[in-house]
């Protein structure tokens, strides 16, 4: 017998609204590979929204990771105040540039950062783009958000940095516009001599450095989350937090491996761990967590940490801090 799936997974949270989405909000930007694509979520109604900037990761799905993918978490963030902008990355599979000879490939690890710089630049374009979206914005309050290597595009719009000897555009890509954000199962630090078979691959994962990230981030990661050709340490999704400067909050997730249950996509096959209620759970701790660092006086978060605490969610996960 079926059981209905929950919204929130018993995380306190505000009352749901409509959403509207529109996409795609196209620009041609000068020097880049194909043309930026943006989806818009919001709520209806209401002024004064606050913003996130959705990273999708980079996986072998043709379309999920894109502008496509992430819908349980941009919709629910959408319903429940936040103003949702999804750039497709020119990773995405469904571009065919990964294995394009471009010198970015197939990561394009810096363009996705400067998509996020690009976004902020021309907001008054997208705002006058999206049918009912003019005057709403609220562009002090704005987080970013981003899983796996969109949780890599974000730790370095809050601070981190690829420190490659032999990369002379190794710099700073830092957004002082973003105010805080959320890192779910970034790659991490470099630092074994048994570092797997993408480290070799790639070279930008040898060199990433947290020291700098000095932004207020929440890093998420699963207590199942261990990927061998990436490293043999099962801390390594947490090293955005072990290695950047406070203030910064760790969420680990019980159970989850590296989609958290499926936050990439409704009944995505790349879900190795499929469990709706954790998705529920995980995505109304962010949306608590970015309430209460953009709106310092909601209480939102300590609500959601007692719920989680407590056993009244219905995932289980564990929160530290620095």
């Amino acid at each position: 017998m079926s059981t209905a799936i929950s919204e929130a997974g018993n995380i306190p949270v505000n009352a749901a609204t409509p959403v509207v989405t529109y996409s795609p909000v196209v620009f041609d930007v000068p020097g880049r590979a194909a043309p930026l694509e943006i989806k818009v979520s919001a709520p209806a109604t209401g002024t004064d929204l606050p913003i996130i900037l959705l990273s999708h990761g980079h996986g072998e799905t043709n379309f999920i990771a894109s502008l496509h993918g992430n819908a349980p978490m941009a919709g629910f963030y959408a319903a429940h105040g936040f103003v949702v902008v999804q750039p497709t990355h020119l990773d995405d599979k469904a571009l065919g540039l990964r294995d394009s000879g471009h010198p970015e490939a197939p990561m394009f690890w810096r363009s996705r950062v400067t998509d996020m710089h690009f976004i902020l630049d021309h907001l008054d374009e997208i705002e006058a783009t999206v049918p009912g979206l003019a005057g709403r914005l609220d562009r002090d309050r704005i987080a970013a958000v981003g899983h796996s290597l969109g949780g890599h595009t974000t730790s370095m719009l809050l601070g981190s940095r690829v420190d490659d000897p032999e990369d002379p555009q190794t710099g700073d890509l830092s957004d002082p516009r973003i105010k805080v954000g959320v890192i779910l199962a970034s790659p991490g630090v470099s630092d074994e001599p048994t570092d797997g078979v993408m480290m070799q691959r790639v070279r930008m994962l040898r060199f990433i450095n947290f020291d700098t990230m000095t932004t207020p981030a929440l890093v998420v990661a699963g207590d199942k989350d261990l990927n061998e050709n990436f490293s043999t340490r099962l801390s390594y999704r947490s090293d955005a937090y072990t290695h950047a400067p406070a203030p910064k909050t760790l969420l680990t997730m019980h159970g989850a491996e590296h989609i958290f249950g499926g936050i990439t996509g409704f009944d995505t096959v790349e879900t190795t761990d499929e469990d709706p209620e954790r998705v529920a759970t995980l995505r109304a701790m962010i949306w608590a967590y970015l309430r209460s660092a953009l709106y310092p006086d909601d209480k939102a978060w300590p609500a959601a940490v007692e719920a989680l605490e407590s056993g009244a969610a219905t995932s289980s996960g564990t929160v530290e801090s620095k």
